[in-house]
């Protein structure tokens, strides 16, 4: 049987959540601190508010990321997600948020964090963001990938 850890969410029923809130988000221990491996989750619910017109923008979130010592618990992470339906920001800010924090949960080896927003006005946003751990292979990584992103974008026919 897997030892509790601090999980307050998981197997709890969930109240609604109107606000962002960061601290919606719980980690538990990587029990293969050892390996490189990546996680990645889909989020194509993802909901959030034009800081301008308050006018709701939905995108795919995509987030991948190798663990060092812990690891996001996927419920918290849904409920933090859907934190910002009514948070007023611009995709590209978003995306930085949500990176900066796992960032701060996690100290990720590696993570990256890419929005597929649905077109408004005509036109569709995809920021990527990424973040390769200081001082070790990962940051190197996070250049590579960075400076070689979306070099053979999709076809966007279907948003």
């Amino acid at each position: 049987m897997r030892e509790k850890e601090n999980l307050t969410l998981l197997g709890n029923k969930s109240k609604p959540i109107f606000d962002y809130d960061p601290s919606l988000l719980e980690s538990f221990t990587n029990k293969h601190p050892d390996n490189d491996y990546f996680v990645k989750f889909n989020c194509p619910e993802f909901t959030s508010l034009c800081p301008i017109t308050g006018q709701p923008d939905y995108a795919t979130i995509y987030i991948s990321y190798v663990p060092d010592i812990k690891m996001v618990e996927s419920k918290s992470l849904k409920l933090y997600l859907f934190s910002f339906r009514n948070h007023g920001d611009f995709h590209e800010d978003c995306v930085n948020v949500i990176m900066k924090d796992l960032i701060k949960l996690l100290d990720p080896k590696y993570i990256e964090v890419l929005g597929k927003f649905l077109p408004r006005g005509g036109i569709s946003i995809d920021p990527y963001c990424n973040y390769g751990k200081p001082g070790t292979k990962w940051e190197d990584v996070a250049w590579e990938r960075l400076s070689k992103h979306d070099m053979n974008p999709e076809k966007v026919d279907n948003r």
